[in-house]
Parts: C-alpha cells; sequence; structure tokens
C-alpha cells in the first residue's frame, strides 16, 4: 500500500516533492471495509475524502422501483471523490463493490492545503477533469456501443488504469467484481453480460472466470471497443505504460 500511494502521489503533475510530502502528511490512517459497505450516502453531507488503496468502488444511484446504475468506477490508487469537497450536498452514494481499504484526507485539511499551495490544487483539479473524461467515455458506450462493445471498452479501460499502479501486467488483472455489477455499470442484464462474455470468449479476446481477466488479444480487443486511452490522462504515469 505504501508503494501505492508512492505511485498515486507521483502522478500528480505539476507539484514539488514538498507538495506530495505535506498531501502525504495529511492522509490518515487506512482502515478495511466490506464488499457492500455505503461509504457515503447520496444526500449526506460528507466531511472527509478518500483515497482507495484496495478494492473496487462504485459511484451508485438508485432509482425509485430499486434498480441500480454503477456511473463510475474507482480503481486502487484513485481519489474516490474530491468533488465532495466541493458539492454541499452529494448526488450519489459510494459504494464497496469488494473489499477495500481506504484513507481519508479531511475537507477542511484539504481546503486549506488547496489554498496555500496552487500547484498542488490544480493537480488535484486534473484528478477530476480525468473522471469526467471516464464519464463521457462511459455515456458514449451507453449511447452508441453494443453490449459487447461496451464490455470489451470496460475491459480495456480496467487494464490501462490498473496496469498504471502496477496491479495488471501481461494483460492480465484480478477482476472479483460480480457480473451483476458489470451489468449495472455498462447498462444490460446480468444475463446479457453472460453472452457478451461468451461472445469475447468464443472469439478468443478475453475471459473473465474466478475473479480473474486475461485479455488474449489486445489488438482486436481495443478495435472491438473502438478504445483509445487518451481521455485517461494524466491518469497514466507515462505514455510507455500504454497497451499497444
Amino acid at each position: 500500500m505504501h508503494d501505492l500511494l508512492a505511485i498515486t502521489l507521483k502522478r500528480l503533475e505539476g507539484v514539488s516533492d514538498d507538495d506530495r510530502d505535506v498531501l502525504a502528511a495529511l492522509i490518515g490512517e487506512t482502515r478495511a471495509v466490506s464488499a457492500g459497505r455505503v461509504l457515503v450516502e447520496e444526500g449526506s453531507c460528507p466531511q472527509v475524502s478518500m483515497l482507495l488503496l484496495g478494492g473496487f468502488v462504485g459511484r451508485v444511484s438508485i432509482l425509485n422501483e430499486g434498480g441500480r446504475q454503477i456511473s463510475g468506477l474507482n480503481v486502487p490508487g484513485d481519489f474516490v471523490d474530491l468533488h465532495g469537497l466541493l458539492l454541499k450536498k452529494m448526488d450519489h452514494s459510494l459504494v464497496a463493490l469488494t473489499d477495500a481499504v481506504i484513507a481519508t484526507i479531511s475537507h477542511v485539511s484539504l481546503k486549506l492545503l488547496c489554498e496555500d499551495r496552487p500547484r498542488l490544487m490544480r493537480a488535484l483539479w486534473g484528478e477530476t477533469v480525468v473522471d469526467g473524461a471516464i464519464s463521457r467515455e462511459w455515456l458514449l458506450a451507453l449511447g452508441r456501443m453494443s453490449a459487447t462493445e461496451r464490455l470489451a471498452n470496460l475491459f480495456c479501460e480496467l487494464y490501462v488504469r490498473l496496469e498504471a499502479v502496477g496491479l495488471a501486467a501481461d494483460y492480465r488483472f484480478d477482476l472479483r467484481l460480480t457480473q451483476s455489477d458489470a451489468a449495472d455499470m455498462v447498462g444490460i442484464t446480468p444475463v446479457h453480460v453472460n453472452r457478451s462474455l461468451k461472445t469475447l470468449r468464443e472469439q478468443s479476446l478475453l475471459e473473465w472466470r474466478g475473479g480473474s481477466a486475461i485479455i488474449h488479444d489486445w489488438s482486436k480487443l481495443a478495435r472491438l471497443a473502438q478504445f483509445d486511452p487518451t481521455y485517461l490522462q494524466p491518469r497514466l504515469i507515462s505514455s510507455d505504460q500504454n497497451p499497444s
């Protein structure tokens, strides 16, 4: 987790080592949370933001009839909810989709830090800009791609994001989400997820079983997904870490 924190701080562009040290000093004790735990409730006014050091956290909205949409996914190394620093009231919930490890930073400390260190403020703003870019990519997939293309796009994105923090390599990574989680991310039913995964498997592009994902043919999967990792900058630490 120490290495993951170092990677997270390193990718903050345009800041000094002193800025990083000051931010690191504000990060509170880490704590483990169980899958399904609601970390922030819709309508609440949180006083802290979180850094995710293990597991996956989803940005979740619940419809009146009980349906669920996951509109964002945080992976280890992400600042989960920097936007909560400025929102007066949360318009969505944050839920641990797997067992997770988080660290908190108080909003009071973050606000003082941003006032005193404008370069760090711009870097953290950059993190929220990337969140917006990811949301636009997901919206494009929901509106214009087939179910199989949406899943292909999701797996391409997750591989790149996890590789950037040392949690994926050789086109393999752990993904202990459920098919229902994936369905709520790409806007289809779990049955359609199963069918689409079968299609990708039969085409020798991708397997996802037992919490492990294996991409057999990156070029073909990325082409099917129309995937271009440009929107993930500056989350990627360096361009040579992009899969080719």
